[in-house]
């Protein structure tokens, strides 16, 4: 026997569901949307409306830099900086973060192109990243090139050779792949395609070794990278055996201080953003190693 009122309030109470579930996919489609949340900037040394760079005084200095005997080893004629700056500052800035080709028109020529180059691309970066508001992203903008080009605040080397050369200059288009990046859509890392679209930025690097040759010549690779784009490194090369140890095909090992005349030279040879000096190195050795 069937029992017609059980069906019929079973048949009632699915109904009854199936109406409630319809209505909350309703009332969530037609739900406006949280608007997203960006980051505010509140202006604080800019000036909404005067550009930073005509806020100050500039000129048309030499930046010239000499060496023993007054052999000029670098020298820009005619080039545009703030008034308040030193001579030192002008020539560090000119000799070592000046983008370009001297005589060419690819030079950079101003203070003033230097940082609108660097402040203009974090900015857009900002804004692209979904931190700022276009809006937002003006004041940044703004307010990071009056503490650069005001002296209150600067970057770090490998931020003002590398970063806008690709977003405001193009450069690196048809490059050899750039360093490993993270892509955010397939969650792995990945080369980038191309030297400068993803610059490299950080200062200083520690790198590890093992005690394989083939893991030292890599390091010998990768601190050649890293001094390319102007960065520095370290490694504590304590792993390596002594020169006082046996390998086990025979014979004895260089030692970590023959390897690290390997390393000094490749500092020496691939100069800090293949400017005017030698690249940052640094390597440790624990005293209780063998060769000590």
């Amino acid at each position: 026997m069937i029992d017609v009122q059980d069906q019929v309030s079973s048949t009632a109470r699915s109904h009854s569901r199936r109406t409630a579930a319809a209505t909350r996919a309703r009332a969530t489609e037609s739900a406006p949307k949280p608007t997203k949340k960006f980051l505010t900037m509140k202006r604080v040394f800019s000036d909404a409306k005067i550009n930073p760079f005509d806020q100050i005084e500039w000129e048309r200095r030499t930046a010239e830099i000499t060496a023993a005997a007054n052999k000029v080893i670098f020298k820009q004629e005619n080039v545009e900086v703030p008034k308040s700056w030193s001579v030192l500052a002008t020539k560090v800035v000119v000799s070592k973060y000046f983008y370009g080709e001297q005589n060419t028109s690819e030079r950079e020529t101003s203070v003033r192109q230097l940082i609108h180059r660097v402040a203009r691309t974090v900015a857009d970066w900002g804004i692209k990243d979904g931190y700022f508001s276009k809006e937002d992203g003006e004041v940044f903008y703004q307010e990071l090139a009056w503490l650069c080009v005001n002296q209150y605040g600067e970057f770090n080397s490998p931020v003002w050779f590398n970063v806008g050369l690709h977003h405001q200059y193009g450069v690196g288009k048809s490059s050899d792949k750039g360093n490993w990046v993270y892509n955010r859509k397939t969650g792995e890392a990945e080369r980038a395609n191309s030297q400068y679209e993803w610059p490299q930025c950080s200062a200083c690097f520690i790198q590890s070794v093992k005690d394989n040759m083939e893991a030292i010549m890599q390091l010998a690779c990768s601190e050649a990278m890293l001094f390319k784009f102007g960065s520095g490194t370290g490694t504590d090369l304590t792993p390596l055996r002594s020169s006082r140890e046996k390998l086990s095909g025979g014979g004895r090992p260089s030692g970590p201080l023959s390897f690290l005349k390997v390393y000094d030279q490749v500092a020496n040879v691939v100069k800090s953003g293949g400017k005017t000096r030698r690249a940052a190195k640094m390597n440790t050795l624990r005293y209780w190693h063998g060769d000590i």
